[in-house]
């Protein structure tokens, strides 16, 4: 029996076991599309009646909830530009601030250095790996 499935022409051709396997994954996750699908429709037929009556109340808490949380987003935002723009006229005044050239040279002196880094740890497992190559 295994033989022949050895000899069978899906095992000698992956484009067909990949069409296969594609078309098996894609079947499984179109079910749970349906499924996910019909489940939002039966909760939404039971909803329906509950937010109609509710609406008086809900729609204007969801106005006053979406303004509060807007207000304390825009505070945070406004928190954290004030933060950033002390810092900047702290480091400014005091000197600490860099150039946008002297950024870039530091930039290029840690790159630089991480380079040197890894170009050393390839060199030392290379030698590490040409030692033991001898050894055996």
């Amino acid at each position: 029996m295994s033989q022949i499935l050895r000899d069978s022409v899906l095992i000698n051709h992956p484009e067909a076991v990949r069409f296969l396997i594609a078309a098996l994954i894609g079947g499984s996750l179109l079910g749970l599309a349906g499924l996910t699908l019909t489940g939002t429709m039966i909760a939404l037929f039971i909803a329906t009646p509950i937010l109609v009556l509710f609406s008086p109340i809900i729609v204007p808490s969801i106005v006053a909830l979406s303004l509060v949380t807007t207000g304390f987003m825009f505070s945070g935002g406004c928190l954290a530009a004030t933060l950033a723009a002390v810092a900047w006229t702290y480091h400014y005044f005091t000197g600490k601030h860099l150039t946008v050239a002297e950024q870039l040279h530091c930039l290029k002196v840690k790159i630089g250095g991480r380079a040197r880094d890894v170009k050393e740890r390839v060199v030392d497992n290379g030698s590490q790996k040409s030692q033991l190559v001898q050894e055996k």
